[in-house]
């Protein structure tokens, strides 16, 4: 029954809440106990006589022809007594009991202090200090009080009546409480069960300000989850749509082999020529592939050691060029010449400027320039691959590192698709290295990747 979060805590609240009415009431029993109504009827009738006595100072010597002091007393039940300021006892209106010194002030005041005589009778008093220095004191007997009556006729009835009502109302609030602290968490339990299903909703903020942080957090991870999946979908699509292209080839050329349609000798060599392409083009997919998944699992361990930034940049420029002017494209490379040597895998981030040269001379025109430009700054070396080809819109430009996505519209080219895969492999690269990449391009004035990488990586 009280295994839920809610029901524990309700059950905690209410305990501590009857724990406190407890207490309170011990409190007041204890009180009610040791000052009854009795003796705050005698403490009344005490400071009654002593106001009277204390404004007509001639009653406490006068003894002629009647004594009034005596007659005081008598009036209101209770016995007076003057003492000197050395404490000797000066007058006392009740000569037959036993006789009562001057109290010490108590420490802590009481509102019926009471004082023994020396026969242990106990004695309810009043004491006030007079102008000539005497001091008054008014006693009375104490009167003998039964507790049981006491807690009967002057606490039972109304601390019942006023403890019920608090307790439930403190019930309701405490209820109240527990589902105000509870019910959002309920609904991320309830929430998190459901998943990894398709359309599951945020959970509502609500609660105390660390359940309403625990809910965005968890809303957080809900929408990085969906995200995940969608693109774990996406992946899963993309890479069976890139990889039924080349195998339809494959299958539909080796079968022209197979049954003899392929007759002639250039017939045949051109299906083998495809056949070998699609291949390959299987083949790269699959280290890039490689390469992603070890990527995001962290495994894809950096050889780090020194790199030489302007020897690693002149051999790519130097690898390409034959491609460039194949492809009559001016391929041109400006390395400044304090480019440092900095720490990082040298094969990757060969990968990942030959990635952007590569992808840069595919996309531009005959007659147009591609440029590798680096130089220090701030820290870290920049690296920058421009083209001068059509460009790509602003809207592909937030996408254009996500995987398996080509901004079509700008990079036409037929054979010249990828898998979309490159990119994506070199902003992973690039991010594992410390550094960041980024991408400036307008439609029809060409593109240019920069890649920052710091100085002072360990």
């Amino acid at each position: 029954m009280f295994s839920s979060l809610r029901s524990r805590l309700w059950l905690s609240y209410a305990f501590l809440i009857v724990t406190a009415l407890v207490v309170v009431a011990i409190v007041l029993i204890l009180y009610i106990a040791s000052n009854p109504v009795l003796y705050r009827q005698t403490e009344t009738r005490l400071r009654a006589a002593q106001e009277i006595l204390a404004v007509q100072p001639a009653l406490l010597t006068q003894t002629q022809p009647v004594d009034r002091l005596a007659v005081i007393a008598q009036a209101f039940n209770v016995r007076v007594l003057v003492f000197a300021k050395n404490g000797a006892l000066l007058r006392d209106s009740s000569s037959s009991d036993a006789a009562i010194s001057l109290p010490i002030a108590p420490i802590i005041p009481r509102v019926a202090p009471s004082i023994r005589d020396f026969s242990g009778k106990v004695w309810l008093y009043s004491l006030k200090h007079l102008p000539d220095g005497n001091w008054l004191m008014v006693a009375a007997a104490r009167p003998k009080v039964a507790v049981l009556a006491v807690l009967t006729d002057e606490l039972l009835v109304p601390l019942a009546e006023g403890g019920l009502i608090a307790l439930l109302l403190s019930l309701i609030l405490a209820y109240a409480i527990a589902r105000w602290v509870a019910d959002p968490l309920q609904q991320i339990i309830a929430v998190s069960r459901t998943m990894p299903a398709d359309g599951v909703r945020a959970v509502s903020e609500g609660g105390p300000h660390e359940v309403r942080a625990l809910t965005r957090s968890f809303n957080a991870m809900l929408a990085r989850v969906a995200s995940a999946q969608q693109s774990q979908r996406d992946f899963v699509a993309n890479v069976s749509h890139e990889l039924k292209t080349p195998l339809t080839s494959i299958q539909g050329f080796a079968q022209a082999i197979l049954d003899g349609t392929a007759g002639t000798p250039e017939a045949r060599q051109q299906a083998a020529q495809v056949i070998y392409n699609e291949a390959g083009r299987m083949h790269r997919m699959a280290l890039d592939l490689l390469d992603l998944a070890r990527l995001d699992s962290g495994t894809a361990d950096l050889k780090v050691a020194p790199v030489n930034m302007t020897a690693l940049l002149n051999g790519i420029a130097e690898k390409f060029s034959p491609m460039a002017s194949k492809s009559g494209v001016n391929l041109n490379i400006d390395l400044a010449n304090d480019l440092p040597i900095l720490n990082g895998d040298g094969d990757r981030l060969a990968q990942v400027f030959t990635n952007l040269v590569d992808n840069a001379l595919k996309f531009t025109p005959r007659g147009g320039t591609v440029s590798i430009r680096a130089v220090q700054d701030r820290g870290e070396a920049q690296v920058s691959v421009s083209d001068t080809g059509e460009g790509i819109p602003a809207d592909a430009i937030p996408h254009i590192f996500d995987r398996f996505y080509q901004a079509d519209s700008a990079r036409s080219g037929g054979e010249k698709h990828g898998a979309g895969l490159g990119l994506a492999i070199v902003h992973d690269f690039v991010v594992a290295h410390g550094g960041r990449i980024s991408v400036r391009s307008a439609p029809g004035r060409g593109t240019a990747f920069i890649v920052h990488l710091p100085l002072n990586r360990n």
